[in-house]
């Protein structure tokens, strides 16, 4: 059996370099057991040093034979255990050549082309056809140059078509690409770019009416009220009961009160200032 001495330290690599000193021997020389670990305690109270035990000395010969019985086991177990592997191996091509061709053959045939053609034509086009030619008297000359200088600034180049679809209202139309910046959310900034422009241009002269659009977002948007307007209509009828909506902008409610101006059980009435004046859908059982 080995000699050993066992040495405490502040932890486990000091008390192992105090062994070797009183040993006078080198790491590889030796064998360490950690008896115990340090404890740091806390606030010093409760510490304890490491404990290892060093062994030294020859070593006893002793082989014990163990490795003589596992090289029995695999003669036996091998040889019947490549038989079913090599059946497996056999049978797994036959079961995987069949269903494959079937599943490439059906995958071609549901393929379909996106529909691209519709997307690139503008959104533009049919409000333009319907307005007519466009007109360049002084309050379109106006109107071009006070947009012309503000989109420069704001770094959002994009085409001016002024068209006067009636009397005293001018319609504005953006067309170019990545107008997205120039509607903003819920078209807030085509709504400040729009009273901009209308102040510009009214400030001396007869008064107009502005209205700009940028990639048909008016139409979209008064489409998307519409069919909010008679959604929350519909819940008014069937709770009786009333329904405030969000702030809108003086157009945008206008567009809700003449969708349900004739919707039957229902009115409407706006409720607080500007800029958080809101529509009030109200059940009337007159109007049933």
């Amino acid at each position: 059996m080995r000699a050993y001495i066992d040495v405490t330290g502040k932890n486990q690599e000091d008390a192992t370099n105090k062994a070797l000193a009183q040993l006078g021997m080198e790491r590889d020389d030796v064998s360490v057991e950690v008896l115990e670990r340090e404890k740091s305690g806390f606030l010093g109270f409760g510490s304890s040093p490491a404990k290892v035990r060093v062994y030294y000395g020859p070593e006893e010969e002793g082989p014990k034979s163990v490795e003589p019985a596992p090289a029995a086991v695999p003669p036996a177990v091998k040889a019947p255990a490549e038989k079913p592997r090599k059946a497996e191996k056999e049978k797994k091509p036959e079961k995987r050549q069949e269903p494959r061709p079937a599943e490439k053959k059906e995958r071609p045939e549901k393929k379909r082309p996106a529909p691209v053609e519709q997307e690139i034509s503008p959104a533009e086009k049919k409000p333009v056809q319907e307005l007519g030619e466009e007109v360049d008297d002084e309050k379109a000359q106006s109107i071009k140059t006070f947009l012309s200088g503000l989109l420069e600034h704001m770094e959002s180049p994009a085409d001016i078509h002024v068209y006067q679809p009636e009397k005293g209202r001018y319609k504005v139309i953006l067309t170019g690409q990545g107008l997205g910046a120039l509607i903003g959310r819920r078209g807030e900034t085509l709504d400040a770019i729009q009273q901009l422009t209308s102040y510009a241009v009214n400030r001396t002269g007869v008064r107009v009416r502005v209205q700009l659009d940028a990639e048909n977002y008016r139409e979209k948007r008064e489409q998307s009220l519409c069919h909010l307007a008679r959604k929350v209509a519909g819940k008014v009828v069937r709770y009786r009961r009333s329904v405030t909506l969000e702030p809108m902008n003086a157009y945008e409610r206008h567009v809700i009160h003449t969708a349900l101006q004739d919707f039957p059980g229902v009115s409407t009435h706006s409720t607080g200032t500007d800029p958080n004046r809101r529509i009030v859908v109200a059940f009337d059982k007159d109007k049933q």
